[in-house]
């Protein structure tokens, strides 16, 4: 088992390191280009550094845990707990989202179509790649790879239905579809994190066991 994490924790290190890059690039670029969309994605690129460097230091600490004679502890819970905490991350991230779709459907922004699609196919690209990194057996998953993974999917989500509302917007000149589309996307996000949420925090009170037996008839 030791030897999957590591492979995960090496995964994981190098999906943080490309969303790094990526959002320092897109800052940098955002800044001199005087680009909004470059510079809201590459801020919104550092909260998913933070949560899939959560999932990383998580496997750092397992494997440091695990070596350690002092540690009497689970230290799978670890990995539950940085789950979980990646999770509250993502749930977060998804409501930001809709505020702040809401508000632009009050206030609408002149967009910048050409480039926020641009934009949004960067991110895009690197959240496949990312995705692709972190693709794991479900067999052998934890909490925290899981995290991670959904970190990078809900990104490419996020992307992939900015793009598709930006060019439907472009085209018919209906500004609002890009909102509309990003209501939608943290939508699905939302059940995600929540899914997420549940089955770490099972783990993390000790109620798989009992937990298992009775979850046919019982729905919470």
């Amino acid at each position: 088992m030791s030897e999957q994490k590591n492979k995960y924790e090496n995964k994981t290190m190098w999906v943080v390191l490309l969303t790094a890059i990526t959002m320092v690039v897109e800052i940098i670029f955002g800044l001199t280009t005087k680009s909004m969309a470059l510079l809201a994605d590459g801020i919104h690129m550092g909260s998913h550094v933070l949560a899939i460097g959560l999932s990383w230091l998580a496997y750092i600490i397992v494997r440091r845990v695990s070596k350690s004679e002092k540690f009497k502890g689970n230290s799978d819970k670890i990995l539950s707990l940085s789950g979980y905490s990646s999770g509250l991350m993502l749930l977060i991230f998804a409501v930001v989202i809709v505020i702040e779709a809401v508000e632009r459907f009050y206030n609408p922004v002149e967009i910048v179509y050409k480039e926020a699609i641009f934009v949004a196919i960067i991110g895009l690209i690197v959240n496949i790649v990312s995705a692709f990194l972190l693709h794991h057996d479900h067999e052998h998953s934890d909490h925290n790879i899981r995290a991670a993974y959904l970190h990078v999917l809900a990104d490419a989500l996020t992307s992939l239905t900015a793009i598709l509302g930006l060019v439907a917007a472009m085209i018919w000149d209906i500004p609002f579809i890009d909102t509309i589309a990003a209501i939608v996307s943290s939508l699905v996000i939302v059940k995600w994190s929540i899914g997420l949420l549940k089955d770490s925090g099972k783990v993390l009170l000790d109620m798989e066991h009992k937990d298992r037996a009775h979850s046919h008839g019982h729905h919470h």
